[in-house]
């Protein structure tokens, strides 16, 4: 290939460019041309350039072929180090066709863990390092030792414990968990199919619904020894029950009814299959996938104390002059030459602001205006509260016009938004920010309410530093010596007193209507001065309003900050929901955080699954990296690898967000390096994703030209590849990592009529049986409408799967999911089943500030994996018992409260309209987006296959 022709994304994936012609550059001066094959590996074509390479000169000058590795120019226009020889070229994509080999420097194992890393993560480590970020550098430290210690407890873990972290149970949701009557127990005999691990001989025996899982295995112990005529000396306890073809397992001290698989057989009349494995063999599995020489057992030097700031530091408290900050001048800010540039800046904590906000005067548009002015806020330095932001918003004006009234009554209304930055004044580190700063501004979006600032906004500067507006201001230097917020010790001895008086009866009366007052409206000004006043008594009496109680405190007084923190120290424990609300954007402040994340803890692993989505949308909004939640997300997801897995789905499908990129991608690097083996399951899913979203935008071209039987044999052609056979099979499901997509079955492959193509890929599992039909539908394109990805992948069982949760026994009936419209997921979907209503909508995907409980995307870079489960509600839970960020929508995606939609019995108008309808009986259920179990798929009438 001649010098300078590029070979974009598209030119890999090309039938006819099976053969490419490669340039090769030897460390020895070397250069070498010959075409290679675009499906090898570069184990494969380094041992090609090395029986090549032994007909040149200098030959005898070169090491062994383990001493270099490869590298490229990768699409991005970077270099980047081949160090996983397994890849083939094809799914390297080079820009260019020219491989460069290279003497190998450093960590070879490190090196390629860090390269497997950046792939999966979507983003390479080295800009990371590049930010030279000393946060960014404090939270990768703090968070890699935190994981690689969590590693190794796990690789100490017995056989049975191990079993708990790799494969959770999955068991039905229980009477009282799901409400009364949504689940009766079988009380008839079931027939259970048995066999163990190695053998094909298999037993049927019939037991109770009501046995547990080591009853059977014993009732199968003693039959094996009949059978053979062997002495019984194997015990049951050294043994678990795996079902066929998946990667589910039934342990513990539950009923087998309980058990999802032995529930579904059930209900469709089938014969669970069952394994019984040997706990040697779960040994040999934990061993298999235990990093041999964990990073965490190399000797670690603790750094020595941070000594005390006592004469080179300044507390916050003791300065009292007005807080001010310098506006210096802009630039690359494009508006149109007959306005006027203003910027506003406020001080807000949380959505409250501190103070009135100021603006600067009016400047004439130019790339680079210059204000040069003193901006100075109400408030002084010693009140501005720790989690206190610095928000500013440029925005142009028309000139003011002198002719009519009616003119200048136009002028008034003609701000027009450009940018907006936010700013945290204190650093992690708790010092308070000083010194000239240059912020690069994220574009505005017009706004409802007519509000110019983002307070909800990052705090992160946007990195299309390119082309983005930029403000440069100066916070002065207030003291000679570096000033902190006071230490908690401090906050506490100030805050211990506060008075305590006692209250007329009346008082209490009135304090008990306003917390037990539905809804979250504002309060009068008397009434937050009353609960305020009566503090102690909310705390002894009404614990759960410790959301209402931080909304009256005036943060921008530290003398109430210190004492409403020194109350919260002794607070009570909340129940799940009241805690959740505290997450909310409205608390910023860091202890309080702290004390909803404690009373979390307490949450089941089922409990959690149920509140990730919303909890990883809460992490958008944190000020900074090191925060309790993302340690307690971490946490739970390196004890139990399902809620891992979603985890990183969830965190993955949002990495083209620029202002979120960073931080979700440091929350998935450190996850990948607790989890390396889980890493190289996301990393086959990652790879499945890449090869459906190139045959679906293969069918969609190859459709436009030919006639769908002519398609439909192109794309079997292009599925028997062997990187596509490859990359599809063997693999974990996405929606589900205990069902296993093992083989395609490419006969039933097929593609569907809408605009978009849906691809339709069928499965087979010969250990599963007739249990073992697993087919993908992939959809790719922009019929996805305001969702920001390129597809959707959704997964139906052909053997006649039943929903489950929130169904009574009368309404048990198969259920139908269908997109409205042409679409698929994020404009409306209907859940429909006969004996509720018509149809049940779900809120947008992606809700922006706060999550919705519909909004479930779980992977991206090309591709959504969704599907929908049920959740029971209370039908006398009120708007004020759901915690603000689970019912609040703005901003993305359609407002589906403004859509006509069949009416639910039950259902009232003062439901929260960015949630879905709740009917009022007890059985309503509400559908949700969420990645847990799966019904019968029917698609819109022109989606046949």
């Amino acid at each position: 290939m001649p010098p300078g022709v590029d070979c974009p994304m598209e030119f890999w994936t090309k039938e006819e460019n099976q053969s490419v012609a490669v340039d090769f550059l030897l460390p020895t001066g070397v250069y070498l041309n010959f075409p290679v094959s675009r499906n090898a590996n570069l184990s494969t074509i380094k041992k090609v350039l090395w029986h090549r390479a032994q007909y040149e000169p200098l030959f005898h000058m070169l090491s062994d072929p383990e001493a270099y590795v490869f590298t490229c120019v990768n699409q991005t226009a970077e270099q980047q180090e081949l160090e996983d020889e397994q890849r083939r070229l094809c799914d390297i994509q080079p820009f260019l066709p020219v491989l460069r080999l290279v003497a190998r420097e450093g960590d070879r194992v490190k090196k390629l863990v860090n390269s497997q890393i950046s792939l999966l993560i979507g983003k390479g480590l080295h800009e990371f390092d590049s930010l030279h970020d000393p946060e960014v550098n404090a939270f990768r430290t703090k968070m890699r030792q935190f994981c690689e210690e969590a590693a190794a407890r796990r690789q100490q873990l017995g056989w049975e414990a191990w079993l708990q972290y790799s494969f959770p149970l999955q068991l039905e949701p229980s009477a009282r968990s799901w409400g009364a009557g949504t689940m009766r127990v079988p009380t008839r005999a079931l027939l259970v199919n048995v066999k163990f691990e190695g053998s094909e001989e298999s037993f049927t025996f019939q037991v109770s619904t009501k046995d547990v899982p080591l009853a059977l295995m014993a009732c199968a112990l003693r039959k094996k020894a009949t059978v053979f005529r062997q002495p019984l000396v194997e015990q049951p306890e050294d043994y678990t029950l795996q079902v066929n073809g998946k990667h589910e397992y039934l342990y513990g001290s539950y009923p087998l009814c309980q058990f999802q698989y032995i529930c579904s057989c059930l209900h469709s009349g089938l014969t669970p299959h069952l394994t019984m494995v040997h706990s040697s063999s779960i040994l040999a599995m934990r061993d298999e996938q235990s990093d041999p020489a964990p990073q965490v057992q190399k000797p670690r030097t603790k750094p020595p104390p941070i000594p005390m700031k006592k004469p080179s530091s300044l507390s916050l408290w003791s300065l009292e002059q007005p807080f001010r900050v310098e506006l210096i001048q802009g630039s690359k800010v494009n508006a149109d030459e007959r306005m006027k540039l203003v910027v506003q800046a406020g001080l807000f904590h949380g959505n409250e602001t501190l103070c009135k906000t100021v603006s600067s005067s009016e400047v004439s548009v130019c790339s680079e205006p210059v204000w040069k002015q003193r901006l100075e806020f109400d408030i002084n330095i010693c009140d501005l509260p720790r989690m206190a932001r610095l928000c500013f918003a440029l925005y142009a004006v028309i000139e003011k016009a002198k002719k009519a009234r009616s003119t200048k009554k136009k002028s008034k209304k003609a701000d027009c938004p450009i940018a907006w930055a936010n700013l945290m004044l204190f650093d992690y580190k708790d010092q308070l920010k000083t010194g000239e700063r240059c912020l690069n501004m994220w574009p505005s979006v017009p706004d409802e309410k007519g509000e110019l600032l983002n307070p909800t906004g990052t705090v992160r500067s946007n990195p299309n530093t390119e082309s983005a507006a930029a403000l440069i201001i100066c916070l002065p230097e207030v003291a000679p010596y570096p000033v902190y917020y006071p230490t908690l010790d401090k906050i506490l001895e100030l805050g211990r007193h506060g008075e305590h008086g006692r209250f007329s009866e009346e008082e209490q009366l009135q304090l008990r209507e306003i917390l037990e007052r539905r809804g979250s409206g504002e309060l009068y000004e008397h009434e937050k001065d009353l609960v305020w006043k009566m503090r102690h008594e909310v705390q002894e009496r009404f614990p759960e309003a410790l959301a209402r109680l931080l909304l009256v405190t005036k943060w921008n007084k530290h003398e109430d900050v210190a004492q409403m923190l020194y109350l919260l120290c002794s607070w009570p424990e909340l129940p799940v929901l009241s805690a959740l609300e505290l997450l909310d954007f409205s608390f910023p402040d860091r202890h309080v955080g702290s004390f909803a994340i404690k009373s979390l803890r307490k949450l089941t692993d089922d409990e959690l699954f149920q509140y990730l989505l919303q909890l990883v949308q809460v992490l958008k909004y944190e000020s900074y990296l090191d925060c309790e939640l993302t340690k307690f997300l971490l946490d739970r997801a390196l004890a139990n690898r399902k809620i891992g897995h979603f985890l990183f789905w969830h965190l993955r499908s949002e990495m083209h967000v620029p202002s979120v990129a960073l931080r979700f991608g440091l929350i998935m690097e450190a996850y990948c390096r607790g989890s390396t083996h889980h890493m190289k399951v996301l990393m086959k899913q990652g790879e499945a994703l890449s090869k459906l979203k190139a045959l679906s935008d293969f069918v969609k071209v190859s459709s436009q030209k030919t006639t769908k039987p002519q398609t439909k044999e192109l794309m079997h052609l292009c599925i028997r590849q062997e990187t596509y056979l490859e990359a599809l099979s063997n693999l974990q499901s996405p929606l589900d990592p205990s069902t296993l997509l093992a083989e395609v079955c490419v006969e039933q492959c097929t593609f569907m009529d809408s605009k978009m193509k849906p691809l339709w890929v069928m499965y087979s599992n010969e250990e599963a049986g007739s249990d073992g039909s697993v087919g993908i539908i992939f959809k790719n394109g922009d019929g996805l409408g305001p969702c920001p990805f390129g597809g959707v992948l959704c997964q139906s069982q052909h053997c006649h799967l039943r929903w489950k949760r929130g169904c009574s026994k009368k309404s048990r009936d198969q259920f139908k999911i269908r997109a409205k419209g042409g679409d698929v997921g994020p404009r409306s979907v209907r859940v429909e089943r006969p004996g509720l209503a018509r149809g049940v909508r779900l809120a947008p995907l992606f809700p922006s500030p706060h999550a919705s409980l519909a909004s479930c995307p779980i992977l991206g870079s090309g591709g959504i994996f969704f599907q929908a489960t049920w959740i029971s509600l209370r039908a006398n839970m009120s708007s004020a018992k759901v915690p603000p960020f689970l019912r609040c929508s703005l901003g993305a995606g359609p407002d589906l409260s403004k859509e006509s939609s069949p009416r639910v019995p039950g259902v009232t108008d003062s439901s929260p309209a960015p949630l879905p309808s709740l009917a009022a009986s007890p059985g309503a259920v509400l559908a949700v987006l969420s990645p847990s179990g799966w019904g019968g798929v029917s698609g819109h009438p022109r989606d046949s296959p």
